[in-house]
């Protein structure tokens, strides 16, 4: 058995560590009792008055019985640079306390989250194609320079490039975990999640050392369309959790708006089904911030974000340009398509790749 201190916080972190107690759990008792330190001074009959607290959570509350000692957790976040923002923080999301079941503690790193910003959250395949990345990439840059902030959830393909998109353009992202926030994952997001401890926050609901299962992961979604005003699905195969978090945005009375793809391309296809279930179709971010009504609050700021200039080509290189598109095209069919021998050809995409007009992925295929 384990005391409870008497601070606050603590009190807060040691309810959210009773195994088994949930979010609308924990709300109730606080509708019952004052606080969380008088949720513990309660006995098991008072407890046994909440609707629908099982008798394993009350006798867990009772025993003082958590997952971690929080105090323990207190000196480890401490020491991983983060703290924790209950339900009562100031600093606490606005949104967030709107939806079904927010959660009672956060865990965060990184800076406060503003207040009276407007977040919207881009989400997508972790497989994304170049196409998927360069307009993740090109929206949230666009609306992080109007003024909107981004959210995602941090993970390969097109989380990742919804977030630097919006580094990119100066604005505040939030990156929502699906593990413990002494967690990084996928690993390769290192720089990333440092990045944006910096100059954005990264938040989850699960305590430390938790695991990146996969039932975390829509539980986490609920969240980044829980902050934002709107969720972009930019590139989603019909069975991606993305389509998951769209279906929550509606339950929570958020706008859904979903990025066209090619109609041969199956990791596009997860859009198309949302267009034609009445998700607003969005090419840029005008059209987010018209459908928002929010286009003419920043009408005085610098328009959406455009590809800069291309360089000066060469006749063969406009030529290799116009054959190549947005998704990759394999060497064999520019050499085709361009009528060039293939030592020639690569030459060209050479000095095109050199000029950062183009790129090389792997399996000798280019993408603008």
């Amino acid at each position: 058995m384990k005391s409870i201190p008497s601070e606050n916080r603590v009190d807060w972190l040691a309810l959210h560590l009773v195994p088994g107690l949930g979010n609308m759990a924990f709300k109730k008792l606080l509708d019952c009792f004052s606080s969380p330190a008088d949720v513990f001074r309660a006995k098991l009959a008072d407890l046994a008055q909440v609707e629908g607290l099982r008798k394993q959570v009350m006798q867990g509350i009772v025993q003082r019985r958590f997952s971690q000692d929080p105090e323990s957790v207190l000196r480890d976040l401490e020491r991983h640079g983060a703290r924790t923002m209950i339900f009562t923080d100031a600093e606490y999301p606005d949104p967030l306390r709107e939806i079904h079941d927010p959660p009672m503690v956060l865990y965060i790193k990184g800076e406060a989250i503003p207040g009276k910003a407007t977040f919207v959250a881009i989400v997508g395949s972790r497989n994304s194609t170049p196409y998927g990345v360069k307009t993740a990439e090109n929206l949230a840059q666009g609306l992080a320079r109007r003024g909107l902030g981004i959210v995602s959830g941090l993970a390969r393909g097109i989380d990742s490039a919804a977030h630097w998109g919006c580094i990119e353009g100066r604005g505040f992202t939030i990156g929502v975990l699906g593990t413990g926030i002494d967690g990084v994952y996928p690993p390769s997001n290192k720089k990333l999640f440092d990045v944006m401890a910096e100059k954005g926050a990264v938040i989850t609901e699960f305590p430390l050392k938790t695991p990146p299962e996969p039932k975390n992961f829509p539980i986490r979604n609920r969240l980044i369309s829980g902050l934002s005003r709107g969720v972009i699905v930019v590139e989603a195969t019909m069975k991606s959790g993305s389509l998951i978090t769209a279906s929550v945005a509606l339950e929570q009375g958020r706008e859904v708006f979903a990025v066209p793809g090619s109609v041969h391309s199956f990791k596009s296809q997860g859009c198309h089904f949302l267009i034609k279930q009445g998700a607003k179709l969005v090419e840029n971010a005008d059209d987010v911030l018209d459908e928002l009504g929010l286009n003419y609050t920043y009408a005085d700021k610098k328009d959406s974000y455009s590809e800069p200039p291309l360089p000066p080509m060469e006749e063969n290189e406009k030529k290799f340009y116009d054959l190549i598109g947005d998704y990759p095209v394999h060497i064999d069919d520019i050499v085709r398509e361009g009528n060039m021998e293939p030592g020639a050809a690569s030459a060209v995409l050479m000095r095109m790749e050199l000029k950062g007009i183009i790129r090389q992925l792997p399996g000798k295929l280019f993408v603008r």
